[in-house]
């Protein structure tokens, strides 16, 4: 079987009713995944695999179980290949969060991204927390998670601003990579703090 046709059987799982409703969809997981590529600590596959799903799924086998994990895995290192190229990382939906964010494939997106990050969120914010924390922004404000702190809720009333936030994301996702993956490469990115 071909990885695309893997990934639709993978996307159709992820998106079908029978999930646990904290499950993340396929666009959600796609967003988890980016996040746990750039992470700078390893998390164990178990523990990602089994926070993606919330509690475990509803195998029709074992062997629909093996073949479902061994996707997501092969998804991550896709993922992860993409950022260390010099491609555009690519995203699985519209860099748009529309008429009806919280309905949005961006906002879903984000929000996987988000749990990503909150599984390891010390490690995230131990060596450059000013950079991440700007690089995150964008992420942060498309995700809604955030909306009901003043100055989430602030920036949510400007279209114009998320929009061009939202654009961002791919940009931004490289960034975070080099930061997390590759200090040594961090000067190109950020200009060193003058001590």
């Amino acid at each position: 079987m071909s990885f695309a046709e893997q990934l639709s059987r993978l996307q159709a799982f992820l998106d079908a009713d029978e999930l646990h409703e904290e499950a993340l969809d396929y666009v959600a997981a796609h967003g988890y995944l980016t996040a746990l590529s750039i992470c700078p600590t390893q998390v164990p596959e178990r523990e990602w695999i089994d926070a993606l799903f919330s509690e475990p799924p509803h195998y029709r086998s074992d062997e629909e179980r093996v073949d479902i994990e061994a996707t997501l895995v092969q998804l991550q290192s896709h993922i992860a290949r993409q950022l260390a190229s010099d491609d555009e990382p690519e995203i699985p939906c519209e860099l748009d969060l529309g008429d009806e964010p919280d309905d949005s494939d961006l906002r879903g997106w984000c929000i996987g991204f988000m749990e990503g990050v909150f599984l390891r969120e010390a490690v995230w914010f131990d060596d450059a927390e000013d950079e991440i924390s700007e690089l995150l922004l964008p992420i942060m404000v498309a995700s809604g998670l955030f909306d009901e702190q003043p100055e989430f809720a602030e920036i949510a009333t400007d279209r114009d601003l998320v929009d061009s936030m939202a654009e961002q994301i791919p940009e931004i996702l490289t960034a975070l990579f080099l930061l997390c993956q590759a200090p040594d490469e961090k000067p190109a990115l950020l200009k060193p703090r003058q001590h």
